[in-house]
């Protein structure tokens, strides 16, 4: 009883989550062979995000721009994801390690201290940091918990606060997640955490995912556009899903899955105007290292097979996505020089 009791608090409390966290899904799929596949879709109420992809390679500067920054050189190349040409969203590296940033409501990063001289990082530079510097997700757990840097929240140009959780898994299937909740990390690092969504934190997750498991799939799966619904929904057909070795396959299986959990554009809700559409979905194939993208505006599907990028030292590269619907197909030669773009940082 008191068990049942928790589990109903829990549902109630994921009913009642602001609307606006109701954004993204990622889900690893183990296919045979080695062939571990990440997909994630981005869901965000504002229709325009500025969406392009960038190429970067070994050897590049960085920096945070922050008032005391971390400063780095990226130890990989990376194709990522970006939003609002300043935040790095989503991506892979050429060792195979990908990460996903995804919201997260109940975010509540480390207070500022005066006698903390360590330099910060912008969670809008958080998943390049990760990509640039590890190649495993061990590496990125290690390195998140040596906490030699700060994260500090941004927020979006459209002034909605950065308040967001990251997962990263690697070509092995291994997977972590990273949530800061009442100003301290936590680490959820296990080859087990396929699925991450949104509110409630992700403890909160596990303990309603496992509740409907005990009634099975094939019976019943919560069906509404709330994350833990999707969580559900998402853990269920990762696994549920035919587990293959054939690359194609895979990565079919994968973007069906995150279709499944996508919001279609236009879906309103009473109560919850703020509700997400999908605005577009990756899927990365960690095994054969090819990143793939789809705008949900768009009929085609685009890749990009790393086996064909000179990631050695060298400028930033472009593949200019935002207002260039009618892209599609192979894009790996596509890429042009463009200017690197500053990250956002906070304001205060």
């Amino acid at each position: 009883m008191i068990r049942r009791i928790a589990l109903a608090a829990l549902m109630s409390a994921s009913l009642l989550a602001p609307s606006v966290a109701d954004a993204c899904t990622r889900a690893v799929y183990f296919g045979l062979e080695g062939q571990t596949v990440t997909g994630r879709s981005m869901d965000w109420f504002n229709t325009d995000m500025d969406t392009n992809m960038w190429m970067y390679p070994r050897g590049l500067a960085r920096t945070a721009g922050t008032a005391n920054p971390v400063n780095w050189k990226s130890k990989y190349g990376s194709v990522v994801t970006t939003v609002y040409e300043g935040i790095s969203a989503d991506g892979m590296n050429e060792a195979g390690l990908v990460a996903n940033m995804l919201y997260l409501a109940e975010s509540q990063y480390e207070p500022a201290r005066a006698d903390d001289i360590r330099p910060t990082l912008p969670n809008s530079a958080w998943v390049q940091y990760i990509l640039d510097n590890y190649g495993t997700v061990a590496e990125a757990v290690a390195g998140m918990k040596a906490g030699t840097f700060r994260i500090v929240p941004v927020k979006a140009p459209t002034g909605e606060p950065g308040t967001v959780h990251l997962s990263v898994s690697d070509s092995s299937g291994d997977s972590a997640i990273f949530q800061f909740i009442n100003g301290k990390l936590n680490v959820y690092h296990s080859r087990e955490y396929q699925v991450m969504t949104n509110s409630p934190t992700f403890d909160q997750q596990l303990a309603l995912n496992g509740y409907w498991k005990t009634i099975g799939g094939s019976v019943f799966l919560p069906g509404t556009n709330r994350a833990s619904d999707r969580f559900v929904r998402a853990s269920y057909y990762v696994n549920e899903a035919k587990q293959s070795a054939d690359p194609r396959a895979a990565v079919a299986t994968v973007f069906s899955i995150m279709r499944n959990v996508s919001v279609p554009i236009g879906i309103k809700i009473p109560g919850q105007p703020n509700i997400a559409d999908t605005l577009w979905l990756t899927v990365s194939d960690q095994k054969n290292k090819v990143y793939f993208y789809q705008d949900t505006n768009s009929p085609s599907i685009i890749w990009v097979d790393f086996k064909k990028l000179n990631f050695a030292q060298g400028a930033a590269r472009r593949l200019q996505l935002d207002g260039n619907p009618d892209v599609g197909g192979n894009q790996t030669g596509n890429f042009q020089p463009a200017e690197l773009f500053k990250f956002v940082v906070p304001h205060d």
